[in-house]
């Protein structure tokens, strides 16, 4: 059954805030200054909305990391805690990207995805740091890749650089997520839609300073921000499946003409597999793929590959 979500990336640039300013008076002007980002995207409604990496770290230029620390310090849980009430007044998903300090005093590049109840569901901590950021930051690599189970599908999370390690990426491979969020100082470039569509999942990037992008699970740039504005919201729907042409390609007329406008069957050309979704609130894409005996891209190419190491079929 055709399952619409609403997405909103945001990404502006790092708010500048003045060395020597106090710590609350810091926080306080952080604080309107995502009220202000968030007013952008809340009017479309969103399920959810992905924020930039480190979102509450005030420009590192101006302010220095000895008051970023004291800044953490703090701030605490009260950022988080004003993004929940936001979620909670407008009953979405927020994802809530910052350095967060252990019970040990060490520092975690970290990413906590808030309910519709404006509830923390868990942390995921960036595996990949860039040296620095523990040579210098103090901050302590994370090890594990989390699902979060919300109301409307699963979501994975990746943090900047990240996304230049398979380590990472083959275990959402495997996992297959719905949607994978991706709060930022870094874009990725091509490397977006490889993440989408070899995990065969939506993806939605917040990048600071560069342009948000909501790719599709065939690696298509459905929707991103411009040089003018700083964010997107795009409709994506949930329920679909990605299918090979081989074999398939023959039924994929009969669909059309026993569901019509219910499924879409879209070519991104060039890849040699579609992306069907359902539109019908009465059948699923699983369903489809069911009743006319299609076979999933992966199922197909794990079948590929399982005859090419067949007895006898590989050349001596």
């Amino acid at each position: 059954m055709a399952r619409y979500i609403t997405v909103g990336c945001l990404g502006p640039q790092p708010l500048d805030i003045a060395a020597g300013t106090p710590a609350e008076e810091a926080l306080a002007l952080m604080m309107a200054h995502w009220r202000r980002q968030l007013e952008q995207v809340l009017p479309d409604r969103p399920d959810l909305v992905v924020l930039p990496e480190a979102c509450d770290r005030p420009n590192q230029a101006l302010y220095p990391v000895d008051e970023q620390l004291a800044y953490y310090r703090a701030r605490g849980d009260r950022f988080r805690d004003f993004l929940g009430g936001i979620a909670r007044e407008h009953r979405c998903y927020i994802t809530y990207p910052a350095h967060t300090e252990a019970e040990d005093g060490s520092l975690r590049n970290a990413m906590q995805l808030l309910d519709r109840a404006g509830l923390p569901m868990g942390a995921y901590h960036k595996n990949h740091l860039v040296p620095n950021e523990y040579h210098k930051g103090g901050i302590r690599y994370g090890k594990s890749a989390l699902l979060f189970a919300c109301d409307f599908g699963s979501v994975a999370a990746a943090i900047c650089f990240d996304l230049n390690f398979d380590e990472l990426r083959e275990q959402y491979v495997r996992a297959k997520p719905d949607l994978i969020v991706f709060p930022s100082m870094y874009h990725g470039g091509l490397m977006q839609q490889y993440w989408a569509y070899s995990c065969r999942s939506y993806f939605a990037g917040a990048i600071a300073g560069l342009p948000c992008t909501i790719v599709t699970p065939l690696g298509e740039v459905a929707a991103h921000s411009t040089n003018y504005y700083p964010f997107v919201t795009a409709r994506i729907n949930l329920d679909y499946a990605i299918v090979h042409i081989d074999e398939n390609g023959a039924r994929f007329p009969a669909i059309k003409r026993k569901y019509g406008p219910e499924v879409t069957i879209h070519d991104p050309g060039f890849l040699g597999c579609v992306m069907i979704a359902s539109e019908s609130a009465s059948f699923t894409a699983a369903d489809i793929v069911a009743e006319f005996g299609l076979e999933l891209l992966d199922d197909y190419f794990a079948r590929s590959l399982a005859e090419r190491h067949a007895p006898g079929h590989m050349e001596p």
